[in-house]
């Protein structure tokens, strides 16, 4: 079912004695506001977070459409090559085949097998091996793609749009020194005279809690086949990315809040900011420094809501 409805959403999150979002240009240190030393968590790394569960939940759910094909499959994924994924798309609606009829021109060995640099295409071919992705691609429907790279199957504007997080508060970025006790070859072995201790460093922020904004077009969802079923798995995903992302280097994360505005029109019935600011988290009165969310209170302004707007607290 399309949607009907505009959407604004801001997320909380926190994290605890882990690094949330790495810069590598720093030496893989906590990404940072040089100027008021708030922390920062890319649009990207949210995206990450959500492909991945939605990878993890319903790499395996077959809603067996017209086409046959899996509707949830990740596009933008761990080594995947993505020229082939393109690829898929024109194998599976036959474009690369030529019509069966004497008059048929012969279609080159490399145009076949892909091998060309750039597919140039029909507009028509290009059209519908865009829409063949968004069917079969929950992150090309939702977040949309560049996909006219080798071959073509164009560019999609995804209906879902993220900002940057960042912290509430101005946060620490801390390094520590850590052990391993081997090493990995001989030689490192014999160099280190029998002591086999290596040494590394780890950065953590010990407490931050982190708000990004995000928005929600009906119109974009419409070009790209994003329906209600989609809207709902964003929000699941959202609210549990971080309960099956853990590791070592993130320590404790967890969703905090998930406020959704919900607008009665397409085009919405209030500004994106206006809503944004009724949510207002606050250090608690005699806390100078943050170390869990008990050190927080989240006011929520509820009253005088703008008509047509209704405020969903989904987590």
């Amino acid at each position: 079912m399309s949607l009907t409805n505009r959407y604004d959403f801001v997320l909380l999150f926190d994290v605890k004695d882990g690094n949330p979002n790495g810069d590598p240009d720093a030496g893989n240190l906590p990404r940072m506001d040089a100027e008021t030393g708030h922390g920062l968590v890319t649009d990207v790394a949210l995206k990450r977070k959500v492909r991945n569960f939605v990878a993890l939940t319903h790499d395996q759910d077959q809603r067996e459409p017209s086409a046959g094909e899996k509707r949830f499959e990740i596009y933008v994924r761990e080594k995947a090559i993505l020229n082939l994924q393109h690829q898929r798309a024109y194998s599976a609606l036959k474009l690369d085949e030529p019509l069966a009829t004497e008059a048929a021109p012969e279609v080159s060995p490399e145009k076949k097998t892909g091998k060309d640099k750039k597919r140039k295409g029909s507009g028509d071919d290009v059209n519908q091996a865009r829409d063949w992705m968004c069917q079969n691609f929950f992150d090309v429907r939702t977040f949309g793609a560049v996909m006219s790279t080798g071959i073509n199957c164009g560019q999609v504007r995804g209906p879902v749009q993220l900002t940057f997080a960042r912290s509430i508060d101005p946060v620490v970025a801390q390094e520590h020194s850590i052990t391993r006790m081997a090493v990995a070859t001989e030689a490192e072995a014999e160099k280190q005279g029998g002591d086999n201790r290596t040494m590394g460093r780890k950065h953590t922020v010990p407490y931050g809690l982190y708000m990004a904004h995000g928005f929600v077009s009906s119109f974009l969802a419409k070009q790209t086949q994003f329906g209600e079923d989609d809207l709902a798995l964003l929000w699941q995903a959202l609210s549990q990315m971080f309960e099956h992302d853990r590791s070592a280097a993130r320590g404790e994360m967890a969703t905090r809040g998930l406020y959704v505005f919900k607008h009665d029109s397409e085009l919405g019935n209030a500004p994106a900011h206006t809503l944004f600011e009724r949510i207002q988290p606050r250090l608690k009165e005699g806390v100078a420094v943050a170390r869990s969310f008990a050190d927080y209170q989240v006011a929520v302004d509820e009253s005088g809501l703008p008509a047509g707007v209704t405020l969903l607290r989904l987590v």
